[in-house]
């Protein structure tokens, strides 16, 4: 697709097919981008107390880390459910809750985690092994957990003294450590969770800088400080409330105003413009995750339930989803929609990993002579119809009605309908969906993104994709600690991937969240989490 031809719509409906159309004309050149985390708080003169609020891109889902799937549920968490470990700026797996990396045995069967003692959760439910043990019990079992996969081949859980707990595996599974410094490592009070059962999510606790305070739906959600959070010398804002607004132009223009402190999210149309505003910072970070649209080639009874056939050609034939994926010209697409801030992505393997590879990282090339080929070949009818499920957003929006002119050459009609995002979250859950277009913030281990997308019956596996071949390896790769093995074995799972396309990936974001240099300590991490936890107003200074 020649760059002038390249065309997206600039009205943007509410529902119903969007086409109305402009031209677009391709950036002159690639513009470098130099990464920024965030600056803790450090030895910084700060104010104690106050209220911090972030204007956020979407509602995030249930605040439960067992069930969750939404990246924003992850950032609201992040202040109240701290983890066994985390993930600090350059990507390393620290300790959080845990206090050292786990000891793993000879035979990889064994992993025994050590856990902080003397702590006590929001509730005031003192904090140890056992405590630990329920939720990671919790994740391993719940029947609508999606920690279930994160959690690998768990034999048995249990808690050997207060400060230890044993995870016994069937097989060895390497990336556990790295579970644990996210939504599977989260754990929750014991005692809540007695009291408040699958309403768990609706009075979170756990130990953390702040505790929930308040939920008002489709509004706000509000935290306020933990005084029993064993670091709490170190938390000075009073309170942090999250206000949705999935406006990307209305978060820009409260940044400006000052109604609100941080926002995440920022679209690339809006970036570059508030990068020269002296009163606000820009943190950008690389993402470990991707853009995809996923076909449904199975899921008719919900995600998890045994996999069943769906009588549509592209359900059925490769050769359709590999000609979809030949029809999306990747890096125009991302240089026109977003301003050069994004990259094309072609799998599920973060290219700043140790474990991508020219196979992992392999992009299939632009061809939509090909495409028309593949759909003559499968006898399909041209152009074939698809209709692809998206967020509500205008970036999501906008690239959808880009790929839409893309892979009109390759021979596609691609019909977009428009869905609020949480409601989006739970199309792919229940399989009501030929193709929907989501993204996933990603995690440090490329198990994490790809078993539990991929491997049959697991526990995100949206589109009921089924290879045996694929979760060999999958499987493979979980099992040994020895990288360049691994990075062969997801090298490998790539090349099948894009014989199979059950999800056709299209783009890597970056991560930009913006806020006023009037808070400091926000911190943003290649998992996409946005850090409030520790941040702070900056005292006012006198010359």
């Amino acid at each position: 697709m020649s760059v002038r031809s390249l065309r997206i719509a600039l009205s943007i409906p509410a529902v119903g097919v969007l086409s109305a159309c402009v031209a677009v004309q391709h950036p002159a050149s690639k513009v470098e981008h130099h990464d920024d985390f965030g600056t803790p708080v450090g030895t910084q003169r700060v104010a104690e107390g106050g209220e911090l609020v972030m204007g956020l891109s979407s509602e995030p889902d249930r605040l439960d880390p067992t069930t969750s799937s939404s990246l924003y549920t992850r950032y609201v968490m992040s202040t109240m459910c701290e983890k066994l470990y985390d993930l600090d700026a350059s990507g390393e797996v620290v300790p959080q809750l845990a206090t050292d990396l786990p000891t793993i045995s000879p035979d990889g069967l064994t992993v025994t985690i050590p856990v902080r003692t003397g702590i006590v959760f929001a509730d005031g439910t003192p904090f140890d092994a056992t405590a630990v043990r329920t939720s990671l019990q919790r994740h391993a079992t719940l029947a609508e957990s999606q920690r279930a996969s994160e959690m690998g081949p768990v034999e048995t859980i249990t808690a050997s003294d207060a400060g230890h707990v044993v995870i016994r595996y069937e097989q060895p599974f390497a990336p556990i450590t790295a579970a644990l410094a996210d939504r599977a490592g989260m754990i929750m009070s014991p005692a809540a969770l007695a009291r408040y059962g699958d309403d768990f999510g609706d009075n979170p606790v756990c130990v953390g800088p702040f505790r929930f305070a308040e939920r008002v739906p489709q509004t706000s959600i509000t935290v306020t400080r933990d005084p029993l959070y064993y670091d709490a010398g170190n938390v000075h804002l009073d309170r942090i409330t999250y206000r949705i607004m999935s406006d990307a132009n209305i978060r820009a223009a409260n940044l400006r105003s000052g109604d609100i402190q941080v926002a995440d999210t920022i679209s690339p149309q809006d970036v570059d413009a508030l990068a020269r505003e002296e009163d606000l910072r820009v943190l950008q970070s690389p993402s470990l995750g991707y853009k995809a649209v996923t076909i449904n080639t199975g899921n008719v009874d919900g995600v998890g339930e045994p996999v069943k056939p769906i009588d549509t050609p592209i359900a059925q034939d490769a050769r359709i989803r590999t000609a979809f994926s030949h029809a999306i010209d990747r890096q125009t697409l991302v240089d026109t929609v977003f301003n050069n801030w994004f990259e094309p992505a072609c799998s599920p393997i973060a290219p700043q990993t140790p474990y991508a590879s020219e196979a992992g990282n392999d992009c299939p090339e632009f061809d939509p002579q090909a495409a028309r080929r593949l759909l003559a070949e499968a006898g399909a009818q041209v152009p074939y119809p698809v209709r692809m499920q998206v967020s509500n957003t205008q970036d999501e929006l906008r690239f959808a009605q880009a790929l839409q002119a893309s892979v009109a050459e390759g021979g596609f009609a691609l019909e977009i309908v428009p869905v609020e995002y949480s409601t989006l979250l739970d199309v792919q859950k229940r399989g009501t969906f030929e193709a929907v277009m989501l993204g996933w913030s990603g995690r440090i281990d490329p198990d994490g993104n790809t078993s539990r997308f991929l491997a049959t019956g697991a526990s995100a596996n949206y589109g009921g994709f089924a290879s045996s071949t694929v979760d060999d390896l999958l499987a493979k790769a979980s099992r040994t600690t020895d990288t360049a093995e691994r990075t062969a074995l997801y090298g490998e799972m790539t090349r099948m991937l894009h014989e199979e396309n059950p999800i056709v990936y299209t783009h890597r974001i970056r991560n930009i969240t913006v806020h006023t240099t009037a808070v400091t300590g926000v911190e943003v991490y290649s998992d996409g989490v946005v850090r409030l936890g520790k941040a702070a107003f900056v005292a006012d200074r006198e010359d």
